[in-house]
């Protein structure tokens, strides 16, 4: 396509419909030295415009040129000789007529006609030429008509268009002959063939933008083939380069795919993991995965799960690489330990101390008294069946952190898991009352945890209180307090009368400071679950005793199986915290269900970890579970129901927090025998709603409610269908009854008592009665309906029940010794003189766990 000379800018093309113009019938040919022309012929004003297949358009062609004037040396106006840019406006066109190019000949001068590709190439060719003449004869006018060369400017070169073609442009340039240009086009032909178009809109140059400070400026204008080579400017790859690179390596991927090509990949394999996540893993279908197994004898679907071993193959079998990884890796990272830490971040914290002893020593009452506050009043029963955390400021200023455990059998994994969080152990020992079993356990807990041990010798102010008993029987537990030239300190206080607690904080302090307990709180926190409960409205609350680092509301944290953001904190007291540093208790809310009490806590950065981690310990637990309950075969399921083993208390339990259920269960199992034993169906924290009522029912189980109640729904359900809800407030009523319920499961026990013996000296046939035994009370006594063996030769040969015992033709309830009487037995008949009858008793008692 060819355009318009620079500086005419406003082209308009002509109507659509072609146009072919021809010269007066000149025909094409060659110059005398070979050179191929075109005779054309032209009209002021227009341009012709030529495209393939022979189609020639008429253009239009507008120029203004912008005139300037300016005082000159005498001070009058005058135009300044000035090249500028040239402006679109409406001016007079002058039209420019080109003559057509003439079609090429179909035949050549010997009459052969052209093929196609002939004529074809003999078109271009003339299209070329008609080009480089019309190229060279713009170049003539322009140059005519500069008035004298213009400077060099660094701005775009712009050429003025003639106003008229008065003069020859130049001496190559062939000027047809007057006779040869058509004449001009009518009215209508010009408004048919030059119709003015829109004109085009030259858009003012944008306004650079100017870069920020320190960044670096970007390219202007083009790229010129020698700026690219030079790189000028630190050339930069543009987002074009980047998506056509992008748009190649996807259809590299997609051809090396279409190809056949196996594009190996690196197969992550878990301890057991399912055939379709295999497939996934691979990009292989899991049709294909099943068929490899199957091939291996391992018949599977796609949702079954298998081992590693198995998949290991399955990978190797496709081509791939595996990467074997356990499925606890996920738990790697979260909790590190204080070598970590930068020893310029620790500072000291306050001393976890866990107070522990026999129920009813005073525990409870020793820790109000420090607190200022009344606990104990508001447990069932006054004993603590909760495990609680408080903190205390001392007289001195300094802060300790409780711990309070229960001090009953049926808790010793709240006391073993309270000993494992302390730093220091009070051991609460009444001074009336002595060293008692729970004591002991404390100790063993305590020395299990390698922690250091406070005894605190309670209720000196009872008449019978002693001491000094209590220091000499600690020695029978390796236990020397210092009066004997030991290491433990020994502290005689009464919680009632509130005597000597500044002594016992004080120890307690200078045994903290001895430790040099020291924390980093500039870090993600980390810690333990004390105790965790479901309150209604709040849902699920846990106590958490941060163990380093510092936790803020907020943060994601995993807790057991169970994780969440931390919604709201609050501490013993329930005021509100932003946040909770290191050995600080606290409440935390927003957790997805009530943690196990001991379990782990710790921070993370996200949710998705969160989540990830909470699920394998699910998993885990849960696979566990199954593996504890699982059934066997029915060979061993018949063995245990021959063996009496198959006998089961079914039940459902609920209580209000974590550790009472985790104790009672402990105990329940604790009663189970050969026997007889509980069957946990369901065991949670929180009240008691429908489905636990429909499991009840679907099961044949009892409810029990430990200090938690059925809410109406589950009530009306209960009461309709008879399920039997349970409610205890305190431990050992429950157990109680459980035991007795267990124990009246139990098969009784037989107890034979032997009467007498009878000797057969002949038998009697009798109508309508049959076989009679005379016989002879050889030693005891006979008694009707009591249980009888009929013996001969030392062998027992029948044993049944004495039916009828007679005395002459009189009925008897009992023959004694050396007395003749009449016997007959119940459906029996084969009796013999000679033969011993035995008679005894048999007596049912009942059995205990």
């Amino acid at each position: 396509m060819n355009y318009a000379p620079i500086g005419q800018v406003a082209v308009e093309r002509n109507s659509m419909s072609d146009t072919n113009e021809t010269t007066n019938g000149k025909k094409l040919g060659l110059s005398a030295p070979g050179k191929l022309e075109l005779n054309k012929t032209v009209e002021t004003g227009s341009v012709r415009q030529s495209f393939s297949h022979g189609r020639s358009k008429m253009v239009a062609v507008e120029v203004k040129k912008k005139r300037v004037f300016a005082p000159d040396s005498g001070g009058h106006m005058a135009e300044v000789k000035k090249t500028a840019e040239p402006l679109v406006a409406p001016v007079v066109t002058e039209e420019v007529v080109v003559a057509a190019v003439p079609e090429a000949p179909t035949t050549t001068p010997t009459g052969r006609v052209l093929t196609n590709e002939e004529r074809a190439s003999r078109m271009k060719a003339l299209e070329e030429a008609r080009e480089e003449g019309e190229v060279k004869r713009k170049a003539a006018e322009l140059k005519a008509l500069e008035p004298a060369p213009a400077p060099e400017s660094t701005s775009r070169p712009v050429a003025a268009a003639p106003k008229k073609k008065t003069a020859p442009a130049a001496a190559n340039v062939k000027i047809p002959d007057p006779a040869d240009i058509p004449a001009p086009p009518s009215e209508d032909d010009k408004e048919r063939r030059v119709r003015p178009k829109k004109l085009v809109k030259v858009e003012p140059p944008k306004k650079a933008t100017t870069n920020k400070r320190g960044e670096p400026r970007r390219r202007e204008g083009k790229l010129t083939i020698s700026e690219a080579l030079e790189d000028k400017e630190g050339r930069q790859r543009s987002l074009a380069s980047v998506k056509r690179k992008r748009d190649r390596e996807r259809q590299d991927a997609v051809s090396a795919r279409n190809s056949g090509k196996k594009v190996i990949r690196e197969v992550v394999i878990t301890e057991t993991i399912t055939v379709q996540e295999l497939g996934n893993r691979m990009a292989e279908r899991a049709v294909d995965v099943i068929k490899s197994l199957m091939k291996m004898g391992v018949m599977a679907t796609a949702q079954q799960e298998i081992d590693a071993d198995t998949a290991e193959l399955v990978v190797e079998e496709f081509g791939h690489n595996y990467k074997r990884i356990a499925a606890s890796d996920v738990e790697i990272g979260l909790k590190t330990v204080n070598d970590d830490d930068d020893a310029s971040e620790l500072v000291s914290r306050p001393p976890v101390v866990t107070v522990m002893g026999h129920v009813d020593h005073g525990k409870t009452s020793l820790l109000d008294a420090m607190r200022s506050s009344d606990v104990a009043a508001g447990e069932a029963g006054g004993i603590t069946q909760h495990i609680g955390a408080y903190q205390v400021n001392t007289a001195s200023g300094s802060k300790i952190t409780f711990i309070d455990t229960p001090g009953h059998s049926a808790f010793s994994e709240m006391r073993a898991r309270g000993a494992s969080v302390t730093d220091i152990v009070v051991l609460c020992v009444a001074a009336d009352d002595g060293i008692m079993p729970q004591t002991v356990e404390a100790i063993h807990h305590a020395k299990a945890a390698n922690v250091p041990i406070i005894i605190a010798v309670n209720k000196i102010d009872r008449p019978d209180a002693d001491p000094a008993r209590i220091r000499t029987d600690l020695l029978q537990h390796d236990i020397q307090v210092e009066e004997m030239g030991g290491e433990a300190l020994a502290i005689d206080v009464s919680a009632k009368e509130h005597l000597n607690l500044d002594k016992l904080e004080e120890a307690i302090t200078l045994q903290a400071e001895l430790m040099d307990l020291k924390s980093n709180p500039n870090r993600p926190a980390e810690g333990i679950v004390v105790e965790s409960k479901v309150e209604a409205g709040r849902g699920a609350v846990a106590t958490v005793l941060v163990q380093r680092g510092t936790l803020q509301i907020g943060d994601i944290l995993v807790a057991g199986k169970e994780y969440g953001r931390v919604r709201a904190m609050t501490d013993a007291m329930g005021k509100q915290l932003k946040e909770a540093g290191p050995a600080f208790p606290v409440e935390v809310l927003g957790l997805s269900g009530a943690p196990a009490s001991g379990d782990e806590m710790a921070v993370v950065i996200s949710e998705g970890r969160a989540r990830e981690v909470a699920e394998f310990r699910e998993r885990r637990e849960r696979d566990t579970y199954a593996a504890a309950t699982t059934r066997g075969t029915l060979e061993e399921m018949f063995e245990k129901i021959k063996d009496g083993e198959a006998e089961s208390l079914p039940i459902v339990l609920k209580g209000d927090v974590h550790g009472s259920v985790g104790a009672i269960k402990a105990s329940l199992d604790s009663l189970a025998t050969d026997e007889v034993r509980v069957n946990m169906l369901h065991s949670a924290v929180g009240g008691i709603n429908e489905s636990d009522v429909t499991l009840a029912r679907a099961s044949g189980a009892a409810i029990i409610g430990f200090n938690v109640r059925a809410n109406p729904q589950a009530r009306a359900l209960a009461k309709r269908d008879g399920v039997e809800i349970r409610y205890y407030s305190i431990i050992y009523n429950l157990i109680d009854d459980l035991k007795a319920v267990l124990s009246g499961m139990l098969s009784p026990e037989i107890r034979e008592t032997f009467l007498g013996n009878a000797t057969i000296k002949e038998v009697f046939n009798v109508s309508k009665v049959g076989k009679i035994a005379g016989c002879f009370v050889s030693e005891g006594l006979v008694r009707k309906g009591a249980n009888v063996r009929l013996i001969r030769d030392e062998v027992v040969i029948h044993e049944g029940e004495l039916s009828q015992l007679k005395r002459f033709k009189d009925d008897a309830a009992e023959v004694k010794e050396g007395v003749d009487c009449g016997m007959a037995f119940t459906n029996y008949q084969d009796m013999r003189a000679g033969d011993t009858i035995e008679c005894f008793s048999v007596e049912e008692i009942a059995r205990e766990i």
